[in-house]
Order: structure tokens, then C-alpha cells, then sequence
């Protein structure tokens, strides 16, 4: 495995920089790879770990049932949401999407990203990712990426 630069989240930018990735990246649920891309979108947030992006034509769309409900993030606009079914399992909540996002942000439109927490496996090159804490920003972790990270108990004040 190729060794990656250090990348602290504390360096990354308010607001968030998307940025092309060639990296291999993959998700695992029940068992099934449901996604694998070397053409996805990283966002760059102060404070948080990267989250990826899959362009659809790499993921298992025919997994994905729409729920109802969305967020908003104050930089990207409203996200959908998706619940992940394979294999006779259910991840609620998984997946999101922007589907009409800002203008700056308009290159992630129709990208699928996944909560590591709620996948059985995430890999970025070859490396397993630790998700990152609570249940709202969705990060992946991988040892290249320093923290603190922002997510978990005691940080939504930072």
C-alpha cells in the first residue's frame, strides 16, 4: 500500500472544497460491494473527515429505495435520503444525495454519499475506514487523516 500524505481536517477549508479523488474506493453491505469508484467527489470541511461522493453509474442504485425527509446544509442545499436493502437487510438512512444542490456545489448533484457507520465495510486504497462519530456528517477516516474531528459527544459546540 502506497503511503498518503498526512491531511489534518483542521486545514480544510470553511466553506467546504470539493475535490476529485482517483482513489479506489469502495462500500460493503451484507455483503455485497454496493458501490466502487476511482472517480469520486471528496468534500473538504473544517473540522470533519472527507466524504466521498460516487458518481451513480458506480453504485448499486437498484439497492436504494427514497424515503421521505431531508436535511439542509447551509453550503450544499437540501439532501434526499436513501435507505440501502440487499440480502434481506436494511440500513435506514444511508445514503443521501443532492439532487439540486447550490451553485458552488453543483458538481455533486446526483452523487450518491454513504454513512460508513451504518455499511458493513468502507475502503479508500486498500484501507479499511473508521466512520466518523455521530450520526450526522458522515466522514471516513483513514490513517492519513488527523483529527480532532468534530461528530462526536461533547463536540457540536466547536
Amino acid at each position: 500500500m502506497e503511503k498518503r500524505a498526512q491531511e489534518s481536517v483542521w486545514d480544510y477549508p470553511r466553506p467546504p472544497r470539493i475535490e476529485p479523488s482517483a482513489q479506489t474506493v469502495e462500500v460493503w453491505f451484507a455483503g455485497i460491494q454496493v458501490a466502487r469508484s476511482t472517480a469520486t467527489l471528496r468534500v473538504l470541511e473544517t473540522s470533519h473527515p472527507p466524504v466521498y461522493y460516487f458518481p451513480p453509474q458506480d453504485v448499486r442504485e437498484e439497492l436504494l429505495r427514497s424515503i421521505s425527509g431531508r436535511s439542509a446544509c447551509e453550503w450544499k442545499g437540501e439532501a434526499s435520503y436513501f435507505d440501502l436493502v440487499a440480502e434481506g437487510r436494511s440500513a435506514q438512512r444511508a445514503v443521501w444525495t443532492y439532487l439540486s444542490p447550490r451553485a458552488a456545489f453543483a458538481s455533486v448533484a446526483g452523487y450518491y454519499a454513504f454513512y460508513p457507520s451504518k455499511m458493513e465495510r468502507c475502503i479508500v486504497d486498500d484501507y479499511e475506514v473508521q466512520p466518523q462519530d455521530g450520526d450526522f456528517y458522515g466522514g471516513w477516516i483513514t490513517p492519513n487523516i488527523q483529527g480532532p474531528f468534530k461528530g462526536g459527544h461533547g463536540t457540536w459546540g466547536w
